[in-house]
């Protein structure tokens, strides 16, 4: 939810392949035996990012996920605790509270959400009070700062993220220590004292790393070898910069 708008940037590029006639291969894993079996001129790495793990007592347990694979599907329950409230938290507690039904494909939903008096008979055409929202699920969304939830969003948008989390009554959660995760709960130190959240889900959205597999052995075969993307820098996800990169290095080689 949100992020409709990527939408006709996918669809563009998955019709330019087609145009062009690229050698698309789908469920086909890299291993170094195809730089053996087939001929390159060049080699371009672009396998992006994966998600950064915590090294918490007791996050080898099935109840904690990471962001990548609670957006694939992944079971989800009623109380959740988000780790991290960067840009990636605020989306996935966004994404939980949408999750079956985004608004941007309900134009009605939308205008009421966003209290839109479409009569408009009221000042500046918005309604005095909006419907209220029954939060589907409960959730925290934790950081270790103590700043403010959500202060390095966008300037321009980061007050609709900060909105959503609000509507949804999104439960925030500054300066934690994570101790660790066993039955009772996640053990936490909040504000120097010991708290314990008892959920059923723990989504880790706690930065990236490059996804540098087989990095090592592409480089031996002797092919110039290039990186684009989250594998290059895994600073943030960040479409545009690794779409220019492509750009630049296919008008380059």
């Amino acid at each position: 939810p949100g992020k409709e708008e990527f939408h006709e940037t996918v669809r563009y590029f998955k019709e330019q392949l087609k145009r062009l006639q690229v050698d698309v291969r789908l469920n086909t894993p890299f291993h170094t035996q195809i730089l053996q079996e087939e001929s390159f001129d060049d080699l371009v790495v672009a396998t992006g990012v994966i998600p950064r793990q915590l090294p918490v007592p007791g996050f080898d347990s099935p109840k904690v996920i990471d962001y990548q694979k609670a957006i694939q599907g992944a079971p989800i329950g009623h109380k959740v605790a988000i780790i991290g409230a960067g840009g990636i938290g605020v989306d996935m507690a966004h994404f939980l509270n949408e999750q079956e039904h985004s608004l941007t494909l309900d134009l009605e939903a939308w205008l009421r959400y966003w209290g839109v008096d479409q009569t408009y008979q009221q000042a500046g055409g918005l309604l005095e009070k909006s419907t209220p929202i029954k939060p589907k699920r409960e959730i925290h969304i934790l950081q270790r700062k103590s700043s403010k939830i959500g202060k390095n969003l966008g300037k321009t948008t980061g007050w609709i993220h900060r909105f959503n989390l609000k509507r949804h009554h999104v439960i925030h959660h500054q300066g934690v220590e994570y101790v660790k995760l066993d039955d009772q709960g996640l053990h936490l130190i909040e504000d120097g004292e010991a708290n314990i959240l008892n959920v059923d889900t723990v989504i880790v959205c706690a930065g990236q790393e490059s996804n540098r597999f087989e990095l090592d052995a592409i480089r031996a075969s002797g092919y110039p070898v290039h990186l684009i993307g989250g594998v290059d820098v895994a600073m943030e996800l960040d479409a545009k910069r690794a779409i220019r990169q492509g750009a630049e290095l296919a008008a380059s080689i």
